[in-house]
């Protein structure tokens, strides 16, 4: 019969002696201090697949990021190239499953005029540390904060990798290629992108040409379905 008001009055006197001992060292030490933030990291930061296809400029944004040496390079470097312009992390499994075709692309492309360039929006030492196992074949850029600007300057808001960006040898852009890219779909563009650059193509019909190509190619049998 009394053990229950024993219990109780034993909870409410641990209750109060916590409220007391609280107070008193919020009396001593003041409130206490807030939690600092989570450092916001790329891995942390929100992806989202949408892009308005007028937030995409209409040429390529003028950018300079470092390489795995810490020497800042300008996109400036491959005036007169069309670039494919890769946009990847270390920690993003679809970005690590396209580089060996970019690879490809870099080694068969590049004596047409084509440069492959990646920005890994990621930090150096992992990109490094990544590269040692697997060797990447075209210029590698790096920057955390940096190459979020970067992104941002081609349209894409919020983070959604990786996505790949095709420009004429003008720096003209033809398309952005949100997701992973497939070979048939890179094929496709850089199609488009050489009709364009041989002049067979108006600049002003790339993106509609590029619609075109992606629509009429087969299912992808290795792209994920959903």
């Amino acid at each position: 019969m009394t053990s229950k008001p024993l219990a109780f009055t034993f909870a409410g006197l641990a209750l109060l002696g916590g409220l007391v001992l609280g107070a008193y060292v919020y009396d001593r030490n003041g409130p206490p201090a807030a939690k600092p933030a989570p450092p916001v990291t790329p891995m942390s930061l929100p992806r989202y697949p949408e892009v308005a296809a007028d937030a995409i400029p209409d040429t390529r944004p003028l950018f300079t990021l470092p390489d795995l040496d810490g020497k800042p390079h300008s996109v400036t470097e491959w005036d007169g190239k069309a670039l494919v312009v890769n946009f990847w992390a270390t920690w993003c499994a679809p970005c690590r499953r396209e580089i060996p075709l970019l690879n490809r692309i870099q080694k068969e492309y590049a004596p047409k005029g084509v440069e492959v360039v990646g920005i890994a929006v990621d930090f150096a030492d992992d990109v490094k540390a990544y590269m040692k196992a697997s060797p990447i074949g075209y210029p590698v850029l790096v920057g955390e904060q940096a190459g979020i600007d970067a992104a941002r300057d081609f349209g894409v808001s919020a983070l959604a990798f990786p996505f790949t960006v095709f420009t004429d040898s003008k720096g003209r852009i033809v398309t952005l290629h949100l997701g992973e890219l497939h070979e048939s779909a890179a094929r496709a563009i850089l199609g488009v992108v050489m009709r364009v650059d041989s002049g067979a193509l108006p600049a002003s019909e790339a993106r509609r040409a590029v619609e075109a190509a992606l629509a009429a190619l087969p299912a992808d049998p290795k792209a994920p379905s959903g």
